[in-house]
């Protein structure tokens, strides 16, 4: 077996000249380097370019089954020892099954205990692993000893005791995640070894001859094809699939595993299809069909704006068989309908039936001149965004359309549709709106858009609230945004991810007007419904957040910050003026009337300060205002809501005649979490 091992080198130290002891079922990659006191136990993969170097701290020990993947470094100081599960003390002890990922740097004294992952370029440094562990990716992780079944979440930096005993527990996915990793990972060590026995690849080797022809040509015995590849064509279904995807701006490519990849989900990649031309997509599917005869293969979209693919359909099957992932036969419209308006199926009780805003904008997206798509996705697909091409309804003619779709929301009855409006002359979507949920009938009364459409929709305050998870103050809060040119963002976190303030990004929305960046959002609530989502305002010019805004909780309460939190001096009427009633106008325990701040800012400040952030202010003439020349008052020491809404009150008087600004801190993280102009000059 081909690798680089040697002796450690002789040192003030260590003359004892320590060889490594490798089990003969390990597979270590010729571009890998172990040196010294390491011992590697049964079915461990060493990938390419890692160093396992034992000449400084020593011994190093490697359980059975662990994977130790591309470019990660394993070393140890010359002091510092941890007991082994075998009693022996060890520079670095490392269990069963555990994954250490692409760079990560796992440095001695150290103990990883079985079945932990540790992800990419994060290090682990004089600090004990427990059993069951997951470690996300860029984390540091040192001078600490972490409990059994612990999460380290991406980017966190554990540096105290107190830090790793607060740790959330690893959830059932992770645990699914990390053991998926270990498959592979066996997978992949199979393959090595085999590759380097002829017994083992001479078989295979025969059986791809055996699949060819005597003039070269691969046999394709795929129902979707016919019975050559070179000169056969793709299955009509296939090339309707590939048209579709075209038509929306999408790429095509492939993918093939043989049964043993497939298994393990270990696709490889054919060439990439750069063309958009139908024919010569088509002429590439099939020459990636003949080069991988009796392998599984898939085709997807690629959305290249976005970097995503969509609509991965299984066209063949080795031995023949085929599992079409889409149906993409034509759905016949009722010709009854010709001459009249829609009607829904008379056996659809009204359940499933379409709504009145969804039937508006089939109308409004075929008076524009668009086609009209469809995708649909079970439970798992839709939380993985991993949706599938429904038919393109070809009819023009708006009951035609509105019948054909109801015919495909009743075929996949207990599964997500949503509705695809395709521009096929720039060829790219102008609108994706979910129009039916599984076990959710009453979700149909909602028309949910979810990408910027050409339509002439108006949002008003009153529509706006009939929509899942957005109300008023949110939709505001996004006209006030838009109004000012600020961009529109939104994270979204589960529980776990909540409680350690570890959000992901949702994808950009790219709305240039208030209605496209409302549909868009309200696609992402429907995404994680039951997570927490905050809406984001970004100043793009000065690279900076100006709103951070929860609107959505898992308990299905649509809001606990509703109100904006940075305004337009422009749009923000003068905080004087505005009132909220008699029966609001005291702040908790005071009984002192206020008229200068409105209940939008008494909400806001409670709301601040319930997250922990402090209170300040700032101030500008029309002058400094125009140039964006704030001048700051001190923070507010006081987390008391009286105490701070009257020192709010004294500002605001105090700079009568100015722009007055509300600034929320964060002063763990030392940043701004709000800017909200709360009072202007009369005059302006």
């Amino acid at each position: 077996m081909p690798h680089r091992k040697q002796a450690a080198p002789p040192t003030p130290w260590s003359k004892d000249l320590a060889h490594p002891d490798i089990d003969d079922s390990s597979y270590i990659h010729s571009f890998s380097n172990v040196i010294g006191d390491v011992e590697i136990g049964k079915n461990v993969l060493v990938a390419p370019g890692t160093s396992i170097r034992a000449d400084e701290g020593t011994p190093f020990y490697i359980g059975d089954r662990s994977n130790i993947q591309d470019g990660v470094v394993i070393h140890g100081l010359e002091q510092g020892r941890y007991k082994g599960d075998n009693g022996g003390d060890y520079s670095v002890w490392i269990g069963q099954n555990v994954s250490i990922t692409h760079k990560a740097l796992i440095h001695g004294p150290c103990y990883i205990g079985d079945n932990s992952f540790i992800g990419f370029r994060s290090t682990v440094f004089n600090a004990k692993i427990g059993k069951g562990c997951v470690i996300m990716l860029h984390a540091l992780v040192q001078d600490v000893e972490i409990p059994a079944g612990k999460y380290v979440p991406s980017g966190a930096i554990i540096t105290s005791q107190h830090q790793a005993d607060r740790l959330p527990d690893v959830l059932k996915e992770d645990l699914e995640f990390a053991h998926h990793i270990i498959g592979i990972n066996e997978a992949l060590l199979a393959g090595y070894r085999c590759a380097e026995s002829q017994a083992c690849i001479n078989p295979i080797r025969n059986e791809l001859l055996k699949n060819n022809q005597p003039d070269g040509r691969n046999t394709v015995t795929n129902s979707n094809f016919t019975s050559t590849g070179a000169s056969g064509k793709l299955s009509p279904e296939v090339i309707k699939l590939v048209e579709n995807l075209l038509a929306q701006g999408y790429q095509i490519g492939t993918e093939h595993a043989d049964p043993r990849r497939f298994k393990v989900g270990s696709w490889h990649t054919c060439s990439p299809i750069q063309s958009r031309n139908i024919s010569q997509v088509v002429s590439a599917l099939e020459g990636c069909v003949n080069e991988h005869t009796g392998e599984y293969i898939r085709l997807f979209g690629i959305n290249t704006q976005k970097k995503q693919r969509v609509s991965p359909t299984i066209i063949q099957e080795p031995g023949g068989a085929v599992t079409p992932a889409v149906k993409l036969s034509p759905v016949s419209s009722s010709s009854s309908n010709h001459g009249g308006g829609y009607t829904a199926p008379a056996n659809s009780g009204g359940a499933n039936g379409l709504t009145t805003s969804v039937a508006d904008q089939v109308r409004s997206l075929l008076n524009q001149g668009y086609k009209i798509g469809t995708e649909y996705a079970n439970e798992r697909q839709f939380k993985t965004s991993a949706w599938r091409s429904g038919p393109t309804i070809s009819a023009t003619r708006d009951a035609e359309a509105l019948n054909t779709l109801q015919q495909i929301l009743d075929e996949h009855a207990g599964e997500y549709v949503r509705l695809i409006g395709i521009d096929s002359k720039v060829k790219r979507r102008v609108l994706e709106q979910l129009i039916q949920q599984p076990g959710s009938p009453a979700a149909l009364n909602n028309s949910t858009p979810v990408a910027p459409s050409t339509s002439n929709t108006n949002w008003s305050t009153a529509s706006a609230t009939s929509h899942i998870g957005l109300t008023d103050a949110v939709i505001s809060q996004v006209r006030s945004l838009v109004s000012q040119g600020y961009k529109i963002g939104a994270e979204f976190a589960n529980e776990r991810q909540f409680k350690t303030g570890s959000w992901k990004t949702a994808p950009a929305i790219t709305a240039s007007s208030e209605s496209q960046a409302i549909n868009a959002l309200q696609q992402i609530l429907a995404e994680h419904a039951g997570e927490y989502v905050r809406l984001i305002g970004i100043d793009s010019q000065a690279k900076r957040r100006v709103l951070e805004t929860l609107i959505q909780q898992p308990t299905g309460k649509s809001n606990t910050v509703d109100e904006p939190v940075s305004n337009s001096s422009t749009s923000q009427a003068p905080a004087a003026t505005q009132s909220y009633g008699a029966s609001s106008a005291s702040y908790g325990s005071s009984s002192t009337a206020v008229s200068s701040l409105t209940r939008e800012v008494v909400d806001q400040v409670r709301s601040l300060l319930a997250s922990g952030y402090q209170i300040g202010t700032e101030y500008a003439d029309v002058r400094r205002f125009k140039v964006g020349s704030w001048k700051s008052d001190a923070l507010i020491a006081s987390n008391r809501d009286s105490q701070v809404l009257a020192d709010l009150e004294a500002n605001l008087a105090q700079h009568q005649g100015e722009y007055v600004r509300l600034i929320g801190v964060d002063t763990k993280a030392k940043r701004r979490v709000l800017e909200l102009v709360i009072q202007q000059p009369q005059q302006a």
